[in-house]
C-alpha cells in the first residue's frame, strides 16, 4: 500500500503482486479495505501509505490520524482477520530528540508534534490488533520517486535548487540517519521473511545533520553550490522536530554507511537516459 511513494515505488519492485496506491485503496476507506482483502488474500501487505506532510499536520490533525493511525489499524485487523503478514513503517519522529545518543527501540516515545503522534498512535494500534506485526521506524528517507506531500525526496529539491542558482539554507542542529529508500526495502522484505516481529529501527548507517547531508548530495551529484548552515532557531518551523533524530537498533545492524548508498542514488539519478 501507498505503492506511488519513494518507499512504496520500491517495494513494488521487488513485490509487485498488490501494490496500490492512495486514489486505488484509500488506507483510512474500511470498506474499500474489506473489499480488497476479500478479493485478494494477500500474503503479505507492506503498509507505506502515510500523511507525512509534517507541518501541515499542526493544522490538518484529523486527516494525519486518519491516515497514520486509524488506516493502519483497519489494515492490521484485516491482516489479522485473513493470516496476512503486516510490515507496517514509521518514524525517528515519535521521539523527543532529548538524548545525546542515537534512539534504540526501547527508549520511551515521545512525539513533539502531530505528524509524530499520530504515527506513533499508528504503532500502537497496529501491534495491538496484530502483535505479530514488524514495525520498521527509519529516518531521513530518500529516493527515486515520491514524497509529494513535500516535493519531491530531499535530495531532489537540494538539486534542482541548486542547480536553478537559488540559495540552499539548511539546517545545522538537527541531526538524522539519511535512508536510501532502495535498501530499506530490501531490508523490509528481508525481515518480514525472516519472520521477525515487533518494532525494529532501520537505518543507513551513521548519523549527521541536514547541512553535512546536503553538502554530501551536491558533491555526489557533480553539482558546484555552497551550502550555508542555518540554525533551527533561524528557521521556524509549524512543528517541532527532535534536534537529534537519529536511529540505531538494538537488534539489527545497520544498513550500509550513508554516504556509499548516497552516491548510488546519485549515479542513478544521473544515468544517461537510454543508459
Amino acid at each position: 500500500m501507498g505503492a506511488a511513494g519513494q518507499l512504496g515505488s520500491e517495494l513494488a519492485r521487488l513485490e509487485p503482486a498488490w501494490a496500490t496506491t492512495h486514489p486505488e485503496l484509500p488506507i483510512d476507506d474500511e470498506v474499500a479495505l474489506r473489499a480488497a482483502f476479500r478479493e485478494r488474500r494477500p500474503a503479505i501487505v507492506f503498509n507505506c501509505a502515510a500523511y507525512n506532510a509534517v507541518d501541515r499536520a499542526e493544522e490538518e490533525s484529523e486527516l494525519a490520524f486518519r491516515a497514520n493511525a486509524q488506516g493502519p489499524s483497519y489494515v492490521a485487523t484485516l491482516c489479522r482477520q485473513y493470516g496476512s503478514r503486516l510490515v507496517h513503517f514509521s518514524t525517528n519522529f515519535v521521539f523527543d530528540g532529548e538524548l545525546a545518543r542515537p534512539y534504540v527501540e526501547s527508549d520511551s516515545a515521545i512525539p513533539l508534534s502531530v505528524y509524530g503522534r499520530s504515527k506513533l498512535q499508528g504503532e500502537i494500534n497496529v501491534l495491538d490488533a496484530l502483535p505479530s506485526a514488524l514495525v520498521i521506524r527509519t529516518s531521513a528517507l530518500y529516493g527515486h520517486r515520491g514524497a509529494e506531500m513535500q516535493g519531491g525526496s530531499f535530495p531532489s529539491r537540494i538539486v534542482q535548487r541548486a542547480s536553478e542558482g537559488k540559495p540552499v539554507r539548511v539546517v545545522s542542529d538537527q541531526k538524522v540517519n539519511p535512508t536510501y529508500a532502495r535498501e530499506l526495502a530490501m531490508r523490509a522484505v528481508d525481515l518480514a521473511g525472516d519472520g521477525m516481529s515487533g518494532i525494529v529501527h532501520v537505518v543507513g548507517g551513521g548519523c549527521c545533520s541536514w547541512y553535512e547531508f546536503a553538502a554530501e548530495i551536491l558533491e555526489a551529484a557533480g553539482v558546484s553550490a555552497a551550502v550555508e548552515p542555518v540554525a533551527s532557531a533561524d528557521y521556524p518551523t509549524r512543528a517541532r522536530r527532535p534536534l537529534n533524530g537519529c536511529l540505531a537498533s538494538e537488534r539489527v545492524g545497520p544498513l550500509r554507511p550513508w554516504r556509499e548508498a548516497l552516491r548510488d542514488w546519485a549515479r542513478a539519478v544521473t544515468k544517461p537516459t537510454g543508459a
